[in-house]
């Protein structure tokens, strides 16, 4: 939906992020929601002020009346590399992320949004040894008229059952997908075969999750259980809250 560039600001002298966002597309997706009420991605993104999440500066039209946004630039690579090469760092610091991208997400939930799109792609690494989650184009309000059943928006191979199914839904989509990018951290997965299609996505809902321990045989018994339990097909039986995954995995850590 964007072009991202590395730019100078000319008032600051400093590198930033230029997000230059396509108006057509960003329309499309427009039309799957309320009218008028959504908020625009820059209008989102500004407020959030939290240290695993990128730091928007300011956003507004461009003179050839396409939508932008100025962020911190970034150094690192996306967390979706990490998850392909399973190299030393993506197993050093595995827990680590998982439990920082939790924080980032149990912030955005008590900023009363809804991501709809947490997956791997939209999460960037720094070269500090952080993660940083960066994209809020398809966030929503997390509020009864965008809970409302019917609208079947964001990655597919992330999206909670409840979405697929159009029923109606609420940040526990959010948990799933989170547990969706735990399970591919760690075994370089999927916990489904891939949709390709909407034929694969609903075989997908009668199918049990594959066993992660048959891609990653090392990794702790403990672990795999937080990740299934996000993984419930039914949002009652997953975890609740951001912040009860995130506690899960920091009491492992602990015990490391």
């Amino acid at each position: 939906m964007s072009d991202v560039w590395k730019s100078q600001d000319l008032q600051t002298q400093k590198i930033v992020a230029l997000k230059i966002i396509d108006p057509e597309k960003q329309q499309k997706i427009n039309l799957r929601f309320p009218k008028g009420a959504r908020p625009e991605e820059g209008e989102v993104a500004v407020g959030l002020k939290h240290r695993y999440i990128v730091k928007t500066f300011e956003y507004g039209m461009s003179t050839e009346d396409k939508p932008f946004l100025v962020m911190e630039y970034l150094e690192g690579i996306s967390l979706l590399q990490y998850v392909e090469l399973q190299n030393e760092t993506m197993k050093n610091y595995c827990l680590k992320w998982m439990i920082q991208l939790g924080e980032a997400l149990q912030y955005f939930h008590e900023e009363n949004w809804i991501h709809r799109d947490f997956c791997p792609k939209n999460i960037l690494t720094s070269t500090k040894g952080d993660i940083k989650l960066i994209d809020f184009g398809l966030v929503v309000p997390n509020t009864p008229t965008f809970c409302a059943p019917g609208n079947r928006t964001g990655t597919a191979d992330y999206m909670a059952p409840e979405l697929v199914k159009r029923e109606r839904t609420d940040q526990r989509i959010d948990i799933y997908s989170y547990a969706v990018t735990c399970y591919q951290m760690c075994a370089n997965h999927l916990p489904y075969p891939p949709g390709k299609n909407l034929a694969t996505i609903v075989k997908n809902l009668n199918r049990p999750p594959l066993d992660i321990r048959q891609f990653a045989p090392d990794l702790p018994g403990e672990i795999a259980g937080v990740i299934f339990k996000g993984l419930e097909k039914r949002p009652d039986d997953r975890w609740q809250t951001a912040k009860e995954m995130t506690d899960a995995f920091e009491q492992i850590a602990r015990k490391m």
